[in-house]
């Protein structure tokens, strides 16, 4: 799974999106401009100590990534969507985009995208979900979908164990 950020504009979502990436196995693709450096504290703060094992690649911009990616099949998140998040069916090696903080996907990038545009039911009143935890609840309902391959299904408790049953 991928998930591609598209000028993304705040270090700390960038930050917690790249440790949700490292422990879902997914890629991180961030087109340019960022609004931020990589090297800034504050995304390695985000992104604790797993930012190193982090897949990243950068871009410097929609074009790059579509030429470097020609077979990508991406799904558009944004608010302009015609379908939910759930009413689709994610392949293992699809690319999931998200926009900027302020503004999401240019819509110049999304008149191109129109059936693969997706969008995270919310309140009317509600402009938008905050970014990292709109890349967690739509790249999780994709890793279900494709059946959490290679992920850890169970746990063990650290002290104790778990009752027979």
């Amino acid at each position: 799974m991928n998930i591609i950020l598209h000028q993304p504009e705040i270090p700390q979502n960038t930050g917690n999106i790249g440790r949700t990436c490292v422990a879902t196995g997914a890629s991180l693709h961030l087109i340019e401009p960022l609004g931020f450096r990589l090297d800034e504290k504050a995304i390695k703060r985000a992104g604790m100590d797993y930012w190193q094992h982090l897949d990243v690649h950068r871009y410097v911009n929609f074009e790059e990534f579509k030429a470097k990616n020609p077979n990508a099949k991406i799904w558009m998140a944004t608010t302009k969507a015609k379908y939910t998040y759930t009413e689709v069916e994610f392949g293992p090696d699809d690319f999931i985009m998200f926009g900027k903080e302020s503004a999401g996907i240019p819509e110049e990038i999304l008149v191109d995208y129109e059936d693969t545009c997706i969008r995270i039911p919310m309140l009317p009143e509600i402009r938008s979900l905050n970014l990292s935890n709109s890349v967690a609840i739509v790249l999780y309902e994709a890793l279900r979908q494709t059946g959490f391959e290679s992920m850890q299904l169970a746990g063990e408790l650290h002290r104790l164990h778990w009752k027979e049953s």
